[in-house]
């Protein structure tokens, strides 16, 4: 980034009004099928633009149009046979259902009523025979089928009233069907003895579910302990100066200027800036960085951290909403609760499996039959069909996988914003630099300055900083610092505005200066004369070189070629861009970009950088850290289209930077990473944002990519594979109603259990 930008440009009137998100709680969903049942339901209310529900969180979003009622997609989701509540704007993932204390109970009772049923079965290959009698029977299945196992048939008759099947529709159709038989049997019994019934089989099925959907929410409870343990850094009050005096507020009556005070060991409660005190300040569960940071006057600190041994005044800049915690927590939440592409291609093939299970199990009650087994085994063989085939982990593996894939990233600094970037990233093979802030430390400083014919080095120096007084570039800064180190009095500079990607314009006094780099020289066509040397001294070093032109000077008689002289004589009169002189500024490499690179590459990626400086500034930084390709002299455009052209040549693309100049190639990349201490602009443009300006973390965000990715492969994998295998021996009469049963639930508390052995994810960085 070797030019120097001014003043941001401010948007303009006529930006379209944006959409707003709606995000609602469900209950009662079980399977992928509801998930799109819901989707469908919400997708048909006015005003709706897009609805994604998430199965494991229990959430939907809907983006919709301004003024859209929430209370009508509440409706929707009730009318399709489902529990909708709205969520407050500050989000916070709800517990899973049946994670939620007290509610366990149902399956400790349904499992009470079932063991007599179950256990003469287990007891028979013994040589025992204690099964209860016909009556007795009954009256241990009929609460579990009719109270405990109530939530299937309902669930299971809304989805078939509105012509939509799901997990529920099999279990009530499996479940009924044993349970209409053993009674029937029973009921038409004329012999002796008592005849062989199937109640055990329907009580098994629905206690065992129900066991399965409780360990399954208790695991996906797990899934969202990086938001709560986010959620749990908001301080609820916080300590006000006002007039001298100390007061303690609830934190949600805090305002934008209010003095906070926090003492040692308290966590700082709002973002804002120190304005008196030392200390140091503990972020590791926002950056993910383990050492604590040194505060001084004029630092910036954030809501949540911890502070250390010094007292620390605070000038609140930022509060609820609005704050760096609540933001971070509201970009998990929709990374949580997006839908990756895979996911959509699962919730297709979920929506045509149940009418094809259904399809499958009376093809299975009518194959039997007419092969003379009777109705007894053949309406079972059906029943173990219906009862398997449960779609509940194909739901589960994708969302479950990318629910604790980015909370362990989270945790470690790497916020994902939507889940197809932590999809996508799996499949990078080239990671393309920005070098400024993102390689070095983005703070320059002025190493060497030099003059033209006729002008002073304090002069270019004092014109340089009255041109940056506007301007947040780090070598705007530099030129500001080193001028207030000289003592220098700055004149107040008019018209300033940016030129992309090449510098900054603007008057100063009757004169109109420019300063940037040398492509914006060279398009002046200005020509350095002496100083050319200089300048390949300066740029062999790999320092960034700034120019300072006076622009639309009358020329006479006796201007030398180092003036920038296009013609000579004492007719010459045409204006010229005069180079008055430059400025060279130093920026150190981060200490972890070496790693970073290694690491890349260890990963059998290609490491590619793209900056707006000069060629040997671009070269002495990637060279030692081992980055096998540059271009340098790059515009805000230049980059974006050399990332097109990287992809278009078949790679998939990962681009990291952190200044405003990198949002056209983060937005360009197939996966776009900024650093956090880079521009809001950047953040908003990237996929992924990095909490620490380190570069380490790039590989990190790459990893965690490759092992979800690796999750969602192995869950989905498990849960066809499930199918695949479950459904024919059911049909082939291999699987009695009760292995299927629990062979079924032992398959979605597999898949979750799976993805959660993300959370054991550290990093290196």
């Amino acid at each position: 980034m070797a030019a120097i930008p001014g003043p941001s440009p401010q948007a303009g009137p006529g930006t379209p009004a944006a959409s707003e998100e709606i995000h609602l709680g469900i209950e009662g969903m079980t399977c992928a099928s509801c998930v799109g049942r819901v989707e469908r339901a919400l997708q048909k209310v006015p005003g709706v633009a897009e609805a994604t529900v998430n199965l494991a969180t229990e959430r939907a979003m809907a983006r919709v149009e301004p003024g859209t009622s929430p209370a009508a997609l509440a409706a929707a989701v009730a009318k399709a046979g489902y529990e909708a509540r709205v969520l407050d704007a500050e989000g916070g993932t709800e517990p899973a259902r049946a994670a939620r204390a007290g509610e366990g109970w149902p399956v400790l009772l349904s499992g009470l009523l079932t063991l007599p049923l179950v256990a003469p079965m287990l007891l028979m290959p013994w040589g025992v025979h204690a099964m209860p009698g016909g009556w007795l029977q009954l009256a241990l299945a009929t609460p579990v089928q009719f109270i405990f196992g109530w939530r299937f048939h309902r669930a299971g008759w809304n989805a078939a009233r509105s012509g939509a099947g799901n997990m529920d529709l099999l279990v009530s159709m499996g479940t009924t069907a044993a349970f209409g038989l053993s009674s029937w049997l029973w009921l038409t019994h004329a012999g002796p003895g008592e005849p062989h019934l199937y109640f055990e089989a329907g009580a098994a099925v629905i206690t065992l579910v129900l066991l399965g959907k409780w360990l399954e929410s208790r695991a996906k409870h797990r899934t969202t302990d990086a938001i709560r343990a986010l959620g749990a850094l908001r301080p609820t009050t916080a300590r006000v100066r006002v007039e001298g005096h100390e007061m303690d507020v609830p934190v949600a009556r805090v305002v934008v200027g209010d003095e906070v005070v926090v003492r040692p060991g308290e966590r700082v409660p709002v973002d804002g800036q120190v304005i008196e005190g030392r200390s140091h300040v503990d972020e590791s569960l926002i950056t993910g960085e383990s050492l604590p940071v040194a505060k001084g006057l004029g630092d910036a600190v954030t809501g949540g951290s911890v502070n250390g041994e010094g007292l620390l005044a605070v000038r609140t800049g930022a509060v609820g909403a609005e704050t760096t915690l609540a933001r971070i927590i509201r970009m998990v939440e929709s990374a949580q609760a997006a839908k990756a592409p895979i996911q959509r291609t699962v919730d297709r093939v979920s929506a045509v499996f149940v009418p094809i299970v259904l399809v499958i199990a009376l093809l299975t009650g009518l194959g039997w039959l007419l092969a003379g087994a009777g109705v007894e085994p053949s309406l079972i063989h059906a029943v173990s069909v219906l009862v398997i085939a449960c779609p509940c982990a194909l739901g589960l593996a994708t969302p479950t996988a990318i629910m604790v894939g980015t909370g362990a990233a989270a945790r470690r600094g790497i916020l994902v914003k939507d889940a197809q970037a932590l999809e996508r990233a799996h499949a990078v093979d080239t990671v393309a630099f920005d070098k400024t802030g993102t390689l070095t430390e983005g703070k320059p400083t002025l190493v060497a300055l030099g003059a033209g014919l006729g002008v002073t080095a304090d002069e270019v120096l004092r014109l340089a900083a009255a041109l940056q007084q506007g301007s947040e570039h780090p070598l705007a800064h530099a030129v500001r610092e080193e001028a207030r180190a000289r003592g220098m009095e700055v004149p107040a500079a008019r018209d300033l505005q940016a030129l992309a990607g090449r510098g900054v314009e603007g008057l100063i006094g009757d004169r109109r200066l420019r300063l940037g780099s040398t492509r914006l020289m060279r398009e002046a066509h200005a020509e350095p004369g002496a100083m050319q040397e200089e300048l390949m001294q300066q740029q062999a070093q790999g320092r960034t070189v700034a120019w300072l032109l006076a622009v639309d000077v009358g020329v006479g008689v006796g201007v030398g070629v180092g003036a920038g002289v296009r013609e000579q004589g004492a007719l010459a009169r045409e204006p010229v861009t005069q180079v008055l002189g430059w400025l060279a500024f130093g920026d150190a490499v981060k200490p972890g970009a070496a790693e970073a690179v290694a690491r890349l590459r260890a990963l059998g990626l290609r490491t590619v950088m793209l900056t707006g400086d000069n060629e040997g500034a671009a070269q002495a930084v990637a060279t030692p850290l081992g980055i096998e390709e540059v271009h340098a002299q790059l515009l805000p455009g230049d980059k974006a289209a050399r990332v097109t052209a990287m992809r278009e040549q078949g790679r998939v693309v990962a681009m990291v930077g952190d200044g405003l100049n990198d949002a056209p190639s983060l937005v360009a990349a197939d996966v776009g990473l900024s650093m956090s201490t880079g521009t809001d602009v950047a953040m908003q443009a990237a996929g992924i944002t990095l909490m620490r300006g380190d570069p380490r973390l790039v590989a990190d965000a790459i990893d965690i990519s490759r092992r979800t990715w690796h999750k969602i492969r192995q869950g989905l994998f498990w849960a066809f594979a499930y199918n695949v295998l479950g459904i024919p021996l059911a049909a082939m009469g291999l699987l009695s109603p009760v292995v299927a049963g629990a062979a079924m639930a032992l398959s979605s508390v597999s898949v979750v259990l799976n993805a959660l052995t993300l959370r054991g994810w550290r990093g290196s960085a």
